[in-house]
């Protein structure tokens, strides 16, 4: 069960894409539940499919039944998670005067990394990352592909120039994992850290002490 909101509790949007990734995504969102911060959910199309392909979890189309399965997935307390339609413009992730305090976009496709680096705003997942930029409020994007073109790595640098976080995937080896979830809590705690929610997922360099709690 989700810890109760503390007063230091954030406002997260979560954005999911098509990138391979998304365990990340999955885990990300049970570590802030777990933490008792409110998490609002934005899912692309391409996203549903790839959530049945990685992780066997097939995501209702309809906002309010996919807020009820992941609630009931990870134990959300009441109000502490909300999902929104990829075309809800009256979403309060829509507007600067009602936006997130972080925003993530975990997986980050590079479509959607470049939606955002032009300022498209076609949907509202590039519309919540266009209002995190303007209002100068964190935005973190995971993008998974490999390799990178020319096209890819000046959008990444337009983003980061604008104010965002590009926090590629990539997990570290010198904590010597022994599972998938060992990789995937690496590159989490990252984003975590990134967000100053403090997390025991992984060894801190040159301690010894970690583990697979939130």
């Amino acid at each position: 069960m989700s810890a109760a909101a503390s007063p230091s509790a954030l406002r997260i949007t979560l954005a999911f894409t098509g990138a391979s990734g998304m365990p990340y995504g999955l885990r990300l969102l049970e570590c802030l539940l777990g933490a008792g911060h409110t998490v609002w959910i934005v899912a692309s199309q391409a996203a549903h499919v790839v959530l049945a392909s990685e992780c066997d979890l097939a995501l209702p189309a309809q906002p309010r039944a996919a807020r009820d399965m992941l609630a009931r997935r990870f134990g959300a307390a009441e109000g502490r998670l909300e999902v929104f339609g990829r075309d809800d413009w009256m979403a309060p992730i829509a507007s600067g005067s009602g936006a997130a305090d972080a925003m993530v976009v975990c997986p980050c496709t590079v479509g959607t990394l470049g939606a955002i680096a032009q300022g498209l705003a076609d949907n509202l997942i590039e519309r919540a990352a266009d209002v995190m930029l303007k209002e100068r409020r964190p935005l973190i994007l995971v993008p998974r592909e490999t390799p990178l073109s020319v096209i890819h790595l000046e959008n990444m640098l337009r983003v980061a120039r604008a104010g965002a976080v590009i926090l590629p995937p990539a997990p570290g080896f010198y904590m010597q994992p022994k599972s998938i979830d060992d990789l995937v809590d690496f590159v989490v705690a990252r984003i975590l850290d990134q967000l100053h929610v403090p997390n025991a997922l992984l060894p801190r360099w040159g301690r010894t002490s970690a583990g697979r709690e939130c």
